[in-house]
């Protein structure tokens, strides 16, 4: 790749920072022109953080625009790719009117709040030729990776049950921060927010889902959606999924695990962010479980947020330079999403929810 693409980002909160370490290490084809924040001191420390990572680099860089306005930003013919890591309730807003106008897009998870949304993305991604990914990062992670392969390999023979743990704390604090956290309107709860990471994985070894039942409440936190989620889910190849989240583990998060179960192989993996394989047994003896761990485990990173988005970036520039589909699809992203959302309707039903699911929305839970 010898041609740089020019970014901008819209959103320049709490995740924002890992949507420019990832620009910063993929420099050679990548360059930030533009930011967008309701909040401009939020872009101003953002540019500013930036420019000291590429000057560590001996990069030099053009002028960064500043926008309050994300529609004044996408007016820019100059702008190839546009990253959207605003809060998840305008995700759906932004994304379509970003392919409209020509870019192609980046967009933070949940990529929509509704089947309905998820579906416009996908069709308008289409209708105007552009390239669309949803940063469900830890896919790109090497213990992922390893036992995607596994599976693809049929290494695990029939698989029997596949278990999706997220053992979290968030207290009040966290979502004083910010009003719109665990709002039906602009959120959901714990499962659309933290657990969709480990949701997506899940049905990503373990194959279309065909029916699920769900129970959650509001514990301890002061929000609408839920602070703690089950569900058991059946897959259309006959095995069974639990899904558990939590943000009400005392005192701090303790555990995001996938766990994966089949004939002839189990699997286990953890860390702070799904980076550490715990046990990789398997009946055709190919491969020795520490050996794989040497290969595949590394250290837990500063946040749960892991190191994906670098990967993630530079497959996407790829898939943009070379006209072809980003690892992670529109499609793949909605997956996730309807997940959750069919959680959330066993839960008002409370009734098992069948595959695949009619347009629900987090707003439904208002009623």
């Amino acid at each position: 790749m010898d041609k740089k693409l020019r970014f901008g980002l819209i959103g320049c909160g709490r995740i924002s920072f890992k949507h420019i370490e990832a620009l910063v290490n993929n420099h050679d084809n990548a360059e930030l022109v533009a930011l967008c924040d309701l909040e401009i001191e939020k872009a101003e420390l953002l540019k500013k953080r930036y420019r000291e990572l590429l000057d560590e680099k001996n990069v030099k860089i053009n002028n960064i625009e500043v926008y309050r306005d994300y529609q004044e930003l996408l007016k820019r013919d100059d702008i190839d790719i546009v990253s959207i890591a605003t809060y998840s309730g305008t995700h759906a807003e932004i994304t379509i009117n970003a392919l409209k106008s020509g870019k192609h897009v980046i967009v933070e998870k949940p990529m929509a709040l509704s089947i309905k949304d998820a579906d416009e993305m996908i069709e308008t991604a289409k209708k105007y030729n552009r390239k669309l990914t949803v940063c469900h990062q830890n896919r790109f992670n090497s213990t992922v990776q390893k036992l995607r392969k596994a599976v693809e390999e049929n290494r695990f023979g029939k698989l029997v049950h596949g278990v999706a743990s997220i053992r979290w704390n968030r207290n009040d604090d966290y979502y004083r921060q910010a009003s719109w956290r665990g709002t039906w309107e602009q959120d959901g709860g714990t499962l659309m927010n933290q657990g969709i990471h480990n949701i997506d994985l899940l049905q990503w070894m373990m194959g279309p889902v065909e029916r699920l039942y769900a129970e959650a409440d509001t514990f301890l936190r002061n929000i609408e959606g839920e602070d703690m989620g089950a569900a058991v889910l059946r897959f259309k190849n006959g095995a069974i999924g639990i899904i558990e989240g939590s943000a009400c583990v005392y005192p701090k998060n303790l555990e995001e695990t996938l766990s994966i179960f089949g004939e002839k192989g189990t699997v286990r993996i953890g860390g702070v962010a799904i980076n550490k394989i715990i046990d990789w047994k398997f009946a055709d003896g190919l491969d020795d479980e520490e050996e794989v761990k040497k290969e595949a485990n590394y250290e837990d990173p500063d946040t749960v947020y892991g190191y994906g988005h670098t990967p993630l970036y530079r497959d996407f520039i790829d898939a943009v330079l070379n006209d072809r589909d980003p690892y992670i699809t529109g499609e793949d992203g909605k997956k996730a999403v309807e997940i959750v959302l069919a959680i959330y309707k066993s839960r008002k039903t409370g009734l098992p929810v069948e595959f695949p699911l009619k347009d629900f929305s987090t707003l439904d839970m208002k009623e």
